[in-house]
Parts: structure tokens; sequence; C-alpha cells
């Protein structure tokens, strides 16, 4: 559907648990800066869809939220952002809202306002409406809705309403739903409860092709990434065939990016932010493990099939990129054409032997974030895998590297070395070929093009999509990079980043 394209849905709410499944749905694609306005006569339902909305955003379902008609505004302050609850109804005209302070405290929130009309056309821009009527043959408890997107409203609202009625038909409608804090990406997650069950949705529509940056290719094409849930079906379909705790896939719709996946709880394998070591050993074993069986590269999944991906050097390469586009800008040291051509040769040389190396799967996101800790279950199935969507078939030091080189959770070099021995010491007990000075040499290199494209990546973050929190974690990348750094295979690079990112 066309963003500039407007098409008014009209629902029928035949009780006030129906306003709340609206809520429940409409809810989590709101974001700082959205203004909804909410209409209709005294009583048709506006005060009540307002705090089904509130309670959702804020994730407690009993919070207090009184009518805003006295006090004109109420403000709430939510893990989603802040909310403004607004009741218009005794302003006379626009001119008032300057007097409430209106502006200010609007800035960046969240605006749920009823009596929209009271402010004239100071509201009737790009806008969620939505406008209640009470069913006269039902005065009692039923009410019709019809919500009129805006703008870029239309998307949001088809997409939230696809995802209402996926779960309709799965047999999750009446299930509480509380948004779960993400990754980087534009994945949306959210538990479901519904009485003694739960799980979680995924809410990931195929993304479009980005612009041509190279060959006629997208950056998401060149690096491997995946672009639709098809990918994290089908890696978690082998995962479990091989005995590994992968969440069990409850239902799905592929085409249009839903997944109701298996709930793991709420521990990992970080605990108050600090890495525990059993944890950390059963993950590292997990590796071991992984990385000695032979694993296909086509997957069979309903009517689709799904390649897995080579981490080939052009992929290694388009990430390390981020560094001179991203990171250097930031810190005002945009690096010359000379610069760029010998950061590209060197790279390109110590990563040819690593594309050339021993390959296995890669999960490539194998990190804190990324792995639950399920002490009912036993050896390596007590590490919970997530976030697997971009696996690629590439050298095994990739993933040993994401989870001793934490980007969000210092590892000491003690306990990153300690594993990294037993990780080692394994290895070459299962795989009598094994070469230990060439797997040393393959996880030095692959920590330092991790750490060089996670720099970019986090930057990126920072400075596109406004997530400024990254930015505190470059000092732990900039340290393991100098870990890595010091590896002799590395010797050229060293010279090149202590000329170019640290002078």
């Amino acid at each position: 559907m066309s963003t500039s394209e407007v098409r008014a849905h009209r629902l029928a709410l035949p009780d006030e648990a129906a306003t709340a499944r609206l809520a429940a749905a409409l809810a989590p694609m709101f974001t700082p800066g959205d203004l909804i306005t909410l209409s209709g006569a005294l009583g048709a339902g506006k005060t009540a869809f307002a705090r089904y909305v509130i309670r959702q955003l804020s994730g407690d379902f009993r919070l207090d939220v009184p009518s805003p008609t006295f006090s004109i505004m109420q403000v709430y302050d939510t893990p989603r952002g802040r909310v403004i609850h607004a009741d218009l109804y005794r302003l006379s005209g626009s001119g008032e809202l300057g007097e409430i302070g209106w502006e200010d405290a609007s800035d960046n929130s969240i605006l749920l306002v009823e009596w929209p009309e009271r402010a004239g056309e100071d509201l009737s821009g790009q806008r969620l409406e939505l406008s209640f009527e009470i069913d006269p043959a039902n005065p009692s408890g039923a009410r019709h809705v019809t919500i009129m997107p805006h703008g870029t409203w239309p998307d949001r609202i088809s997409r939230a309403l696809q995802i209402a009625g996926f779960l309709d038909a799965v047999g999750w409608a009446g299930a509480r739903r509380v948004h779960l804090q993400g990754d980087a990406s534009s994945r949306r997650y959210e538990r479901l409860i519904d009485g003694g069950r739960s799980a979680i949705l995924m809410d990931s529509p195929k993304k479009p092709d980005g612009p041509p940056i190279r060959d006629g290719k997208p950056y998401s094409r060149i690096a491997k990434l995946a672009e639709d849930v098809v990918p994290f079906a089908a890696i978690a379909l082998v995962l479990r065939a091989q005995h590994f705790s992968a969440p069990n896939i409850l239902a799905h719709d592929l085409d249009r990016g839903l997944l109701l996946v298996e709930d793991f709880g709420g521990e990992f394998v970080v605990k108050d932010g600090k890495h525990i070591p059993e944890r950390m050993e059963a993950a590292v074993d997990l590796l071991v493990d992984l990385h000695t069986r032979a694993l296909p590269s086509e997957i069979a999944l309903e009517r689709h099939k799904h390649i897995v991906p080579h981490y080939d050097i052009e992929a290694l390469m388009i990430e390390l990129e981020l560094l001179l586009d991203w990171y250097l800008p930031h810190l005002r040291r945009a690096p010359t054409d000379e610069q760029r051509d010998v950061f590209l040769k060197h790279w390109n040389g110590v990563l040819t032997p690593i594309v050339q190396g021993p390959q296995t799967w890669v999960l490539r996101d194998y990190h804190s974030p990324n792995l639950m800790w399920l002490p009912d279950r036993d050896g390596v199935r007590r590490i919970g895998l997530l976030d697997f969507q971009d696996a690629v078939i590439g050298h095994p030091a990739y993933d040993v590297v994401s989870l001793l080189q934490d980007a969000r959770v210092d590892v000491s070099e003690n306990l990153e070395m300690n594993l990294l021995s037993r990780y080692v010491t394994r290895r070459r007990a299962s795989d009598p070929g094994f070469d230990p000075l060439n797997f040393a040499a393959a996880y030095a290199t692959l920590g330092a093009q991790r750490a060089t494209k996670i720099l970019g990546i986090f930057v990126r973050l920072a400075i596109r999509d406004g997530k400024q929190g990254y930015l505190k974690h470059l000092p732990r990348l900039i340290a393991y990079l100098d870990r890595d750094l010091a590896h002799p295979v590395l010797a050229p690079l060293r010279d090149w980043y202590i000329q170019a990112v640290r002078k």
C-alpha cells in the first residue's frame, strides 16, 4: 500500500474487551512523534481506548489512567517513550494550546488527543484518526470505530491489522501483548501471554531492496543479510533436528513475515551485566559441537528453499567499509583515497586465507544478547539460540570471537583466553586435523574485522537512526581491536589503524 493512500477501516467493537484488543493491536506501531486523534461523542469509548493504549505502552496492565478532562493533559513516561494523553474538550480554540504549554509538552511524544476538533486545523496534518460511535442497538457496551490513517500511517495500520488477523487465525487473539526490546534491526518482538502459555511474536516484513551500491546489488545482498523470515525458519528447523535449542516455530505466515515462536524466558548467559563462566563454557562447547557436524547448504521449507550463503570476500570487505564511511567521519577523519585503497588492499590480503580455510555454519550474531540460559535442559541444549537468520557458511573462528569479544558487555582478557583455550583443546580432541596456529590467526583476523565493522554499525545507528546508546560501546570495541591487531599476521593493518584511527 502506498504511504500516500488513505484507506478507512471500520471495525465493530462488541464489548470493552474488543476495545482492549484493538489497543493491543495498534499500540506496537506507535513511536515518539506520532499523533493519534480520538473523536466521538461523550461515552463513545475514546478514554477507554486511550487507557488501554497507555497500559500497553507502559507494560503495566493495572496502571491507573484517569480521564484528563480537568487536567487537560496527563504525562506518562513509558519504555516506549513519553506519552501525552490530552482532552481538549474545555478549550475554546487552537489559541489556547500555547497557554497550556502544548508545544513543549508534545515535543517527541506519543500524543493521544481526545476532542482534537477543539484545536481546529492545528491537529489536522499527518495523524492517525480514530472516530468512535456508540452502537444504537447495544448502547451499553457495543461501539464502532472508523480508523482513518493520514500521511505515512496507512502502511503501519495495514501491518497492525495483518498481525491481529494472524494472531486470531492461530488462536492467540486474546493474549496480552508485551513489547520486547529488540536487536539493532528493524524487526519487532512481543511476548504473548495467554493464561498459562506464552510465545514470542516476530514481526519482520520482507525488506525492500535498498539502492544498488556495487555491481547493481544493494548492501544487504552483498553482505548476505536475510531479507525475510524464511532463513530464520529454515535455520531453526535444522538446528532443532541437530538437537540444539533453537526455538520451535508454533505458527507462521512466511509471506507476510510473521512468526510465532517458542518463548525461552528471560535468562541470558549474562547476568547483572556480567558473563557467567558456566554459561559461557556451555556456549563454547556448543560451538565445538556445531563445528564438527556436516550441515546442509540448502534447506527445503514447505514451498520455499533456503540456500545458506557463503561469507565470501565480497561480504567481509563491504562490512569493513562501514568504518571508512561512518566511524572515521564521526571522528572527523574522513579517509583519503590513498588511505582507503591501502586499507582495502591489506584487508583483502589477510582475508583471502580465511575464505579459503575451513568452512562451517556461522550463526553470525552469536553473542550474549542472543544466547538464552535454559537450566532445565542438558549439556549444550542449555543454550537457547536466537537471531540466526543471517547465518552463512564461513570460517568457524567468526562465532568464537563473536562470543568472546562481546560488543555490548566487557569480556576480560583472562576470561577470553581461558574460553578460547577450552575451544581449541576440545576441537583438537574431536578433530585431529584442527590446526591451532592457523585458527589463532583467523581468530585475530576475524576479531579485527568484526570490531571494525561494528564500530561503523554503531555510529550509523547513532547518527542515522538516533540510537545514541550504541556510542557507549565504542571504547570496548577499540580495546578488542587493539588485542586483535597485536597478532603478527595483522602487522600491516596495525600500522594503518595507528595512522588513521589512533593518531
